[in-house]
């Protein structure tokens, strides 16, 4: 298994890129629900998992550099869901609880732990 590259892998400089760019370009100036209510969270995952891991690689509660398994960005979708659909909202007031932002959230995980564990692309010849 390759090893993971956390801040230098390519899916989260993507999902950062992105974030940023909509963030400070897009939704200054473009009126869409999905920019301005779930385009961002589509990225959650591939953005903010690789930053987490890599504190707990540092700290010493990660014991390897194995891309992130299904139960690691499993187990942070749901942490994340609750703190910023269901706390965040209910006890701090901050947000709206919204169902479609967990969606978001879960379509960019999938895609994202798809892509971190996906077979390696194999290099043979083509016909000659």
């Amino acid at each position: 298994m390759s090893r993971f590259t956390y801040l230098r892998d390519k899916l989260f400089l993507v999902a950062a890129a992105a974030y940023a760019i909509n963030r400070w370009v897009l939704k200054p100036v473009i009126p869409s629900r999905f920019l301005h209510g779930y385009f961002n969270d589509i990225w959650l995952i591939p953005a903010a998992l690789p930053v987490v891991l890599l504190i707990q690689r540092v700290t010493g509660l990660r014991e390897n550099d194995f891309p992130p398994s299904w139960t690691e960005a499993t187990m942070h979708f749901v942490v994340w869901s609750l703190v910023c659909e269901v706390v965040g909202p209910k006890w701090w007031h901050l947000g709206t609880a919204d169902a479609w932002d967990v969606v978001a959230y879960a379509a960019g995980g999938i895609v994202a732990c798809w892509w971190w564990n996906r077979p390696p692309i194999s290099r043979t010849a083509g016909p000659v």
